[in-house]
């Protein structure tokens, strides 16, 4: 195959692809980036209700403070879940999915395209409560660079997730179905409400097979400087987890799987 008019990257293809699954999002910032702060405030304010003046500190913090990082990064990680599965899914309904894979992007272009709207979103919303929290809670960050690199790793790794759903689904209530089943799944059962070191030995062995408690656990750990497991280790498991789940991705991508008739 000869060079590429475009060279090694097509930058400015690379760019309006990114451009626009940004633009998609900010054009009903309302819905998707006003609404995730709503619901993170409405589990902060129920959960510490319910439960905060019956629990004691956890890993050192009061309960409002233990809690507020998973919310934080559990809403991070469904936004940008929801950003690239919808994108994909909306194209294939619409019939215009065509117009992404025409251009001349490579399969590793569009990939990166289609993750820089759910990373880009994942992090604004993460921003976003992130100030709340200091506002209305006086949170503050004790690592931010670890807050940052887990925050965008958990973007990544379910914006990456997202496009695998995408892929795979032809229909929204295909799309329902794996966030019900496998995303909430996931992000609920990760530590996001509790520590698993309180959970049997069992279920708490099990949760360490979880990228997704490395998510909140890392979150937790650039916020209030306390985890259940180290950082490093978290980092490494999920940078395979992205890795992996990206890879599949590219091969779909390259293949044209459930994208091309």
């Amino acid at each position: 195959m000869g060079a590429r008019r475009f060279g090694r990257v097509n930058w400015l293809g690379l760019q309006a692809l990114a451009d626009r699954e940004i633009r998609r999002f900010l054009v009903v910032w309302t819905q998707t980036l006003a609404a995730p702060l709503v619901t993170a405030g409405l589990f902060l304010a129920v959960f510490s209700l319910a439960i905060g003046p019956m629990r004691g500190e956890v890993l050192g913090v009061p309960f409002i403070n233990f809690l507020a990082p998973g919310i934080l990064m559990m809403t991070v990680i469904q936004n940008s879940f929801a950003n690239t599965s919808s994108s994909i899914v909306i194209s294939k309904v619409q019939g215009n999915i065509v117009d992404t894979l025409m251009p001349p992007l490579s399969p590793s272009e569009i990939l990166l395209g289609y993750l820089a709207g759910g990373i880009v979103r994942g992090l604004m919303v993460g921003a976003v409560i992130a100030l709340a929290l200091w506002a209305f809670l006086g949170q503050s960050i004790a690592h931010p660079l670890w807050l940052l690199v887990f925050l965008t790793l958990g973007a990544g790794f379910l914006g990456a997730l997202g496009i695998a759903a995408g892929i795979i689904s032809n229909k929204f209530d295909q799309i329902a179905a794996i966030t019900n089943f496998i995303v909430v799944p996931l992000a609920f059962l990760s530590g996001t409400f509790y520590s698993i070191t309180s959970l049997p030995p069992l279920l708490e062995t099990l949760s360490r097979f979880n990228p997704v408690f490395y998510l909140i656990d890392g979150a937790r750990f650039g916020m209030i400087g306390a985890s259940d497991a180290s950082p490093w280790v978290g980092l490494i498991v999920v940078s395979v987890a992205t890795l992996g789940v990206g890879g599949l991705c590219w091969r779909w991508l390259k293949t044209g799987y459930r994208l091309k008739p």
